[in-house]
């Protein structure tokens, strides 16, 4: 990624999520991939406001509602924690999917989180034979399973350490993103 585009993306994580001028109007604008630069585009994920803000550079062009996996909203220790794992992660794959509309793959885990897990191993915060799990992507809702949109709405966390969206919006963000879009996820 080129220099200014990290500096961008640092310059974002310090920038407060609240008091946006306009923000519910940044729900409901819709974007087509010819509208934005998809090499300028990165994904800031907010547990503690169950949001997903896309930027393009610096610029805040739209916010998705999201849920998580579990409530605790701590950061993912081992795999079947439920918890959705915090860092900056890239999107390593893209795919249909008859379950969730869409599936975005992130690249967890990655060299950050292998390195958090083995501290904790170090600390005894997670056993020696712990598995790191993998898998982790964003989605939508699972129809067939009863779970629609209305949890989102309701921020209802129901994956498996996942980011779940509301179906027509991952539609649109998965037109949206190329592969290697950065994703950052904090709580």
């Amino acid at each position: 990624m080129p220099r200014c585009s990290w500096f961008s993306l640092l310059l974002i994580l310090l920038i407060p999520l609240s008091g946006f001028n306009n923000e519910s109007g940044l729900y409901t604008v819709k974007l087509r991939p010819d509208d934005i630069d998809a090499d300028k585009v990165f994904l800031l994920i907010d547990k503690s406001d169950y949001r997903l803000y896309l930027y393009e550079d610096v610029k805040l062009r739209k916010i998705y509602k999201v849920v998580f996996g579990s409530r605790k909203m701590a950061d993912k220790l081992i795999q079947g924690d439920r918890q959705t794992p915090e860092g900056t992660f890239r999107i390593q794959a893209k795919r249909y999917d008859g379950r969730w509309s869409r599936f975005m793959l992130l690249d967890y885990p990655n060299e950050a989180s292998w390195a958090k897990f083995h501290q904790r191993q170090q600390q005894g915060l997670i056993g020696p034979n712990a598995d790191i799990g993998g898998g982790i992507g964003i989605h939508g809702v699972e129809y067939a399973s009863g779970i629609r949109d209305a949890y989102v709405d309701s921020r209802i966390n129901w994956t498996l350490g996942c980011v779940s969206m509301k179906n027509a919006d991952v539609n649109e963000l998965y037109e949206l993103l190329k592969i290697g879009t950065p994703v950052v996820i904090r709580r």
